[in-house]
């Protein structure tokens, strides 16, 4: 009896350590990666061309800063981006909002610095000395269109960007619903445009009798069209979005989330990575990731996603 007893309890401990493996493996992940060689990626906000001329200066400088091997991959799609951060074939990435809050809900990837880029006069448009570590979303029209306002979108043509756009489309079809204007409905017609530019540009050329764009995308064509400040006028200004964040995979260590971040954040202030953060992505530097802007923001695409819904 006392053997059966023995060998029953010796069964049913086994029974609970592998149970308590199997548990641990469901849980949470590990966050212990070190990396012995770094890859990035990043979607630039300039040609590829240019973008691809500047992948090796960048890893140059952050290799000064993390005494490791750092390859540089360039994507022109946000998508292929996020999915491989979740696969983890990137180790750190430059994401837009839309692509990093995607990435956090859907991988856990961990957010480790905000960028900065200068500060448009809200009058002029034009950029100013300051930095700043977010932007606004406008609604572009003609000034001889008659639409003075968001309730005379109704009935109209918009020019909007793809569903993971924040500014052109997350952050204006959001606060035109907060208003009672249903971007899929009210009669409005939707024109999907790649381009902030090519946006304002349908607007000029009468394509389109709105835009949602950046605040200041204006300037992005004034070199073809120098009377674009004095035909356009924004008629809407949205809440403000956060710039684009530096994230990293889900499991990276935290000695080297720390050490990634400060990176990141020195080599902004070199003259050398200055110039390249800025010919890649028009950056001036990196300050801390800001939770409270980017909790705005994942209500904002939830919204979104329901209102896409909503198609007749």
């Amino acid at each position: 009896m006392k053997l059966k007893k023995v060998l029953k309890w010796i069964t049913a401990g086994a029974a609970l350590t592998f149970l308590s493996i199997g548990l641990v493996g469901c849980g949470k992940q590990s966050s212990n990666y070190k990396p012995k060689k770094l890859t990035v990626g990043f979607t630039p906000s300039v040609n590829a061309g240019q973008a691809n001329a500047e992948a090796k200066p960048l890893a140059k400088q952050l290799e000064k800063q993390l005494h490791i091997p750092v390859t540089v991959k360039v994507s022109t799609d946000g998508n292929s981006l996020v999915q491989a951060m979740g696969s983890k074939t990137l180790d750190v990435s430059e994401m837009n909002p839309g692509d990093f809050v995607l990435a956090q809900k859907n991988y856990q990837v961990a957010p480790l610095v905000q960028a900065t880029r200068q500060a448009r006069d809200s009058k002029t448009l034009q950029l100013t000395n300051k930095t700043s570590d977010h932007f606004y979303s406008t609604v572009v029209v003609r000034k001889d269109s008659g639409i003075n306002n968001i309730n005379d979108l109704k009935g109209k043509k918009i020019a909007i960007g793809t569903p993971n756009s924040t500014a052109g489309y997350v952050y204006p079809v959001v606060e035109l619903m907060k208003h009672g204007i249903n971007i899929n409905k009210d009669g409005i017609k939707t024109d999907v445009i790649n381009g902030y530019d090519q946006a304002v540009l349908s607007v000029l050329n009468k394509n389109n009798d709105a835009a949602f764009t950046f605040q200041g995308a204006q300037t992005l064509v004034q070199k073809d069209d120098p009377n674009v400040m004095k035909d356009t006028k924004v008629i809407y200004t949205t809440k403000a979005i956060p710039n684009d964040v530096v994230a990293t995979r889900s499991d990276m260590s935290k000695s080297w989330k720390n050490k990634i971040a400060k990176a990141y954040e020195n080599m902004a202030k070199t003259k050398e990575g200055h110039d390249i953060i800025f010919k890649i992505y028009q950056e001036e530097g990196y300050v801390p990731y800001q939770k409270a802007q980017f909790k705005q923001l994942h209500s904002y695409m939830d919204q979104a996603n329901k209102i896409s819904k909503t198609k007749e």
